[in-house]
């Protein structure tokens, strides 16, 4: 399916209409000039590697697909099909390094103009204090996660809105706070709506006030999450809950009666 791409880059044009067959400039395939598009660069084996945890050869579609999650569970969820209902109460090593294996995850959604300045700019995220240095903020305790938005390569571009969008999870932050004693909305709520908050900073280190950023809108929500029932299946995500009243008053943040 095409889409027209909002911003211009150095070989396409702003408005252009672009798909998997759209050429991958400057990357040619052969010694005639041919490009790469998305289609034909879409397989590893096409330039003569794998991975280690992706087996694509002597195998079909289906077990291929079998491997891969199987191979992700054990890199990033391990304990995933282990009954672990309130994980802040095992804050051994599954609740501390394994947040994926938590029944309820929680999240930051954000949304900001991608053409909002002139160069590329976080929106960092903190539980607790931040640092009166900004040059800090990247590598602070407190920091839980950062959203990177890249600015237009093309200064024509700059006069044209095209939103970019963000999740930060929180999950992994809440386990390991000695405040929080559940992943309830009633527990987790209160603790956000005091502790969470946000800054915006250029990648040059330059801090841009909240009010600079009429574009910026964030709140936070959750979901509950069945987890697998065995090595080679993923979880199943319920519809996310969002909380507004985190985020309400705040510069960026939605109020209650703020459409998501």
């Amino acid at each position: 399916m095409s889409q027209v791409n909002k911003f211009s880059t150095f070989t396409i044009a702003s408005g252009s209409s672009v798909d998997v067959d759209t050429p991958l400039t400057p990357f040619h395939s052969d010694h005639a000039g041919t490009l790469y598009t998305s289609k034909t660069a879409r397989s590893t084996r096409t330039f003569g590697y794998t991975y280690p945890e992706v087996i694509d050869w002597n195998v079909n579609a289906s077990q291929l697909a079998v491997n891969a999650r199987t191979q992700l569970n054990a890199l990033y969820n391990p304990f995933g099909n282990i009954s672990l209902p309130s994980p802040i109460k095992k804050r051994g090593k599954a609740a501390a390094q394994y947040p994926n294996a938590a029944d309820r995850q929680w999240f930051v959604n954000i949304q900001v103009d991608q053409s909002a300045f002139s160069s590329s700019f976080f929106v960092h995220f903190f539980l607790g204090s931040v640092p009166v240095s900004p040059e800090t903020w990247s590598f602070a305790p407190t920091l839980v996660g950062s959203h990177c938005v890249l600015a237009p390569s093309s200064p024509n571009s700059r006069s044209s809105t095209a939103l970019s969008y963000g999740r930060i999870p929180l999950t992994h932050s809440l386990l390991s706070s000695t405040e929080i004693l559940s992943l309830d909305s009633d527990k987790v709520v209160p603790f956000l709506t005091r502790e969470l908050s946000w800054r915006v900073q250029k990648t040059d280190g330059c801090v841009i006030d909240l009010g600079d950023v009429p574009s910026l809108r964030l709140y936070v929500a959750e979901q509950e999450v069945r987890q697998r029932a065995g090595a080679d299946e993923f979880p199943v995500y319920g519809p996310p809950v969002a909380y507004r009243s985190v985020t309400k008053g705040k510069q960026g943040g939605l109020g209650e009666e703020d459409p998501l």
